[in-house]
Protein backbone atom coordinates (compact mmCIF):
# COMPACT_ATOMS: atom_id res chain seq x y z
CA UNK A 1 0.00 0.00 0.00
CA UNK A 2 0.90 3.77 -0.67
CA UNK A 3 0.46 4.33 3.20
CA UNK A 4 3.77 2.10 3.62
CA UNK A 5 5.46 4.46 1.94
CA UNK A 6 4.30 8.01 2.58
CA UNK A 7 4.88 7.20 6.45
CA UNK A 8 5.57 9.81 9.09
CA UNK A 9 9.27 9.72 8.72
CA UNK A 10 9.28 10.57 5.03
CA UNK A 11 6.70 13.54 5.52
CA UNK A 12 9.32 15.10 8.34
CA UNK A 13 11.76 14.55 6.13
CA UNK A 14 9.57 16.02 2.86
CA UNK A 15 8.20 18.74 5.52
CA UNK A 16 11.76 20.26 6.63
CA UNK A 17 14.14 20.18 3.88
CA UNK A 18 17.36 21.92 4.64
CA UNK A 19 19.82 23.71 2.01
CA UNK A 20 16.53 25.12 -0.17
CA UNK A 21 17.81 27.67 -2.94
CA UNK A 22 20.58 28.89 -5.25
CA UNK A 23 24.50 29.43 -4.71
CA UNK A 24 25.39 32.63 -5.90
CA UNK A 25 27.93 31.45 -7.92
CA UNK A 26 28.22 27.56 -8.00
CA UNK A 27 30.94 25.33 -9.45
CA UNK A 28 28.11 23.56 -11.55
CA UNK A 29 24.48 23.30 -11.60
CA UNK A 30 22.35 20.38 -12.83
CA UNK A 31 18.53 19.60 -12.95
CA UNK A 32 16.67 15.84 -13.12
CA UNK A 33 13.25 15.72 -14.07
CA UNK A 34 10.62 12.98 -13.87
CA UNK A 35 8.64 12.78 -16.95
CA UNK A 36 6.54 10.10 -15.19
CA UNK A 37 5.40 12.56 -12.07
CA UNK A 38 6.51 16.06 -12.87
CA UNK A 39 8.75 16.56 -10.28
CA UNK A 40 12.22 18.43 -11.05
CA UNK A 41 15.01 18.86 -8.37
CA UNK A 42 17.43 21.52 -9.49
CA UNK A 43 21.08 21.70 -6.95
CA UNK A 44 23.89 23.84 -7.34
CA UNK A 45 27.25 22.51 -6.22
CA UNK A 46 30.48 23.83 -5.15
CA UNK A 47 33.59 21.54 -4.73
CA UNK A 48 37.18 21.79 -3.58
CA UNK A 49 39.12 19.02 -5.27
CA UNK A 50 37.25 16.09 -4.86
CA UNK A 51 35.37 17.10 -1.81
CA UNK A 52 32.29 19.01 -1.86
CA UNK A 53 31.93 22.42 -0.06
CA UNK A 54 28.90 23.63 -0.39
CA UNK A 55 25.39 22.88 -1.88
CA UNK A 56 21.89 23.92 -2.61
CA UNK A 57 18.88 22.81 -4.00
CA UNK A 58 15.40 23.84 -5.70
CA UNK A 59 13.19 21.13 -5.02
CA UNK A 60 9.68 21.02 -6.96
CA UNK A 61 8.93 17.46 -6.05
CA UNK A 62 6.36 14.65 -4.51
CA UNK A 63 7.12 13.71 -1.13
CA UNK A 64 9.45 11.13 -2.04
CA UNK A 65 11.38 13.60 -4.46
CA UNK A 66 11.42 15.72 -1.28
CA UNK A 67 12.36 13.59 1.43
CA UNK A 68 15.03 12.10 -0.41
CA UNK A 69 16.76 15.70 -1.21
CA UNK A 70 16.27 16.63 2.66
CA UNK A 71 18.36 13.46 3.28
CA UNK A 72 21.03 14.68 0.79
CA UNK A 73 21.02 18.23 1.79
CA UNK A 74 21.87 17.26 5.17
CA UNK A 75 25.14 14.69 4.50
CA UNK A 76 26.54 15.96 1.37
CA UNK A 77 28.70 19.02 2.44
CA UNK A 78 32.11 17.32 3.20
CA UNK A 79 31.43 14.37 1.03
CA UNK A 80 33.45 12.98 -1.94
CA UNK A 81 32.53 12.31 -5.49
CA UNK A 82 33.60 8.89 -5.27
CA UNK A 83 31.29 8.71 -2.08
CA UNK A 84 28.09 10.42 -3.76
CA UNK A 85 28.89 8.38 -7.15
CA UNK A 86 28.62 5.15 -4.60
CA UNK A 87 25.61 6.27 -3.06
CA UNK A 88 23.54 6.82 -6.20
CA UNK A 89 24.40 3.53 -7.29
CA UNK A 90 23.58 2.22 -4.15
CA UNK A 91 20.20 3.47 -3.55
CA UNK A 92 19.11 2.68 -7.92
CA UNK A 93 20.11 -1.25 -6.64
CA UNK A 94 18.20 -1.08 -3.75
CA UNK A 95 15.21 0.13 -5.60
CA UNK A 96 15.78 -1.76 -8.69
CA UNK A 97 17.41 -4.89 -7.59
CA UNK A 98 16.62 -4.90 -3.61
CA UNK A 99 20.16 -4.03 -2.87
CA UNK A 100 21.16 -3.14 0.87
CA UNK A 101 20.28 0.47 1.53
CA UNK A 102 23.21 2.31 2.23
CA UNK A 103 24.94 2.79 6.21
CA UNK A 104 26.76 5.37 8.14
CA UNK A 105 25.76 8.96 7.18
CA UNK A 106 23.77 7.42 4.70
CA UNK A 107 21.89 5.32 6.37
CA UNK A 108 18.32 7.60 6.51
CA UNK A 109 17.86 6.35 2.83
CA UNK A 110 16.25 3.23 4.00
CA UNK A 111 13.64 4.69 4.80
CA UNK A 112 12.96 4.58 0.64
CA UNK A 113 13.41 1.16 0.72
CA UNK A 114 9.38 0.21 0.47
CA UNK A 115 9.22 2.31 -2.81
CA UNK A 116 11.23 -0.78 -4.32
CA UNK A 117 7.66 -1.90 -4.73
CA UNK A 118 6.11 1.04 -6.14
CA UNK A 119 8.47 1.30 -9.75
CA UNK A 120 6.28 4.61 -10.64
CA UNK A 121 7.74 6.20 -7.65
CA UNK A 122 11.32 5.28 -8.42
CA UNK A 123 12.42 8.22 -10.64
CA UNK A 124 11.20 10.82 -8.59
CA UNK A 125 12.81 9.39 -5.40
CA UNK A 126 16.54 8.86 -7.36
CA UNK A 127 16.35 12.74 -8.70
CA UNK A 128 18.51 14.62 -5.70
CA UNK A 129 21.29 11.40 -6.88
CA UNK A 130 21.28 12.13 -10.00
CA UNK A 131 21.63 16.10 -10.09
CA UNK A 132 24.56 15.82 -7.57
CA UNK A 133 26.30 13.41 -9.95
CA UNK A 134 25.46 15.09 -12.88
CA UNK A 135 27.33 18.41 -11.23
CA UNK A 136 30.15 16.58 -10.10
CA UNK A 137 30.32 15.71 -13.56
CA UNK A 138 30.56 18.86 -15.01
CA UNK A 139 32.80 20.12 -12.55
CA UNK A 140 35.30 17.34 -13.22
CA UNK A 141 35.13 17.62 -16.67
CA UNK A 142 35.88 21.36 -16.62
CA UNK A 143 38.77 20.92 -14.17
CA UNK A 144 40.27 18.52 -16.60
CA UNK A 145 39.68 21.02 -19.74
CA UNK A 146 41.38 23.88 -17.68
CA UNK A 147 44.24 21.34 -16.60
CA UNK A 148 44.92 20.03 -20.51
CA UNK A 149 44.55 23.64 -21.15
CA UNK A 150 47.10 24.40 -18.79
CA UNK A 151 49.42 21.67 -20.02
CA UNK A 152 49.36 22.86 -23.69
CA UNK A 153 50.66 25.96 -22.00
Amino acid sequence: MLNDIYNKRIIELAGNIPRLGRLDHPDATATAHSKLCGSTVKVDLKMDGPRVTDFAHDVKACALGQASSSIMARHVVGSTAAELRDLRDTVRRMLKENGAPPEGKWADIALLEPVRDYKARHASTMLTFDAVVDAIGQIEAKSEKEAAAVAQG
